[in-house]
């Protein structure tokens, strides 16, 4: 996911992928523990999509 992607969208959307990101981490983190899946790599992408949603909505709010 890319930041300019995010920008564009309002503060109730990135809630919700918010949400979504949270969510999907969460169902990877199981299936690690599960053993199910081995994929590290997907982990990683999703602490840093939160992150950018995160950054984002605090610039939204310091705008607002």
């Amino acid at each position: 996911m890319k930041a300019k992607e995010l920008r564009t969208k309002s503060a109730d959307d990135l809630q919700k992928e918010l949400l979504a990101v949270r969510r999907a981490q969460f169902g990877l983190r199981m299936q690690l523990a599960t053993q199910q899946s081995t994929n590290v790599s997907e982990a990683r992408k999703l602490r840093r999509d939160i992150a950018r949603i995160k950054t984002i909505l605090t610039e939204k709010a310091r705008q607002a």
